[in-house]
C-alpha cells in the first residue's frame, strides 16, 4: 500500500468469492461494502473495540454515513487488500477511510469513506468513547497527520452543470 496509510495497521485480505460475481462477470457492488465492512472489523479489533470489549462494556459502533467509489473491476478469485486510515475522530465519532487494491498492484480498485458513531447499547444512543480507545486513535492520527489526504475523501455525488442537458 502507499504512503497515505499507516503501516502499523494490519490490512484486511480477502478473495472475491464466486457467489459475489454478478451478471456482468465482476464483483457486484454490494460485496465491495461487505469487504469494507470486514476491513472495518479488523480495524476496530486493532484499536481495542473488539467483540470482548463490546460485550464487557455493552457498547458498539454504528455506521451513520458511507461513501463508495468504484475505480476498477475485480473478478472471481482476485485477492483483495484493504488498507485503513483514520481521517479524523472526536469523543463520539470516527471518520474512517478504506482503500482496496488487488494483491500485487497498487492501483486503487475501490474506496470507502465512513462516519462511525460510538453507541451505548443499553440506551441505543451515542456516547463518549473510553480513553483507551481515543488514545489508540490519537496515536494513529499523529502518525498520519503529515500524510496527504486521499483524493477520494470528502467527495460528494452530483451531475456537473456543464454536462447537464438543456431542457
Amino acid at each position: 500500500m502507499d504512503a497515505l496509510f499507516d503501516k502499523s495497521l494490519k490490512p484486511h485480505k480477502e478473495h472475491v468469492r464466486s457467489e459475489w460475481v454478478d451478471y456482468n462477470g465482476h464483483m457486484n457492488v454490494a460485496y465491495y461494502m461487505l469487504v469494507f465492512d470486514h476491513a472495518s472489523d479488523v480495524f476496530l479489533d486493532q484499536i481495542g473495540l473488539d467483540q470482548a470489549f463490546r460485550d464487557s462494556t455493552n457498547s458498539s459502533v454504528f455506521v451513520v454515513e458511507a461513501h463508495l467509489t468504484y475505480e476498477n473491476e475485480v473478478m472471481e478469485g482476485d485477492a483483495l487488500i484493504v488498507a485503513t486510515r483514520v481521517l479524523d475522530f472526536d469523543v463520539k465519532r470516527i471518520h474512517l477511510f478504506h482503500r482496496m487494491v488487488q494483491e500485487g498492484s497498487d492501483e486503487t480498485v475501490s474506496t470507502n469513506e465512513l462516519m462511525i458513531l460510538y453507541v451505548d447499547m443499553q440506551i441505543r444512543r451515542s456516547a463518549n468513547m473510553p480513553g483507551t480507545i481515543t488514545e489508540h486513535l490519537l496515536g494513529l492520527q499523529k502518525r498520519q497527520e503529515a500524510r496527504q489526504m486521499p483524493v477520494q475523501a470528502g467527495r460528494s455525488i452530483g451531475i456537473s452543470k456543464k454536462n447537464k442537458l438543456q431542457i
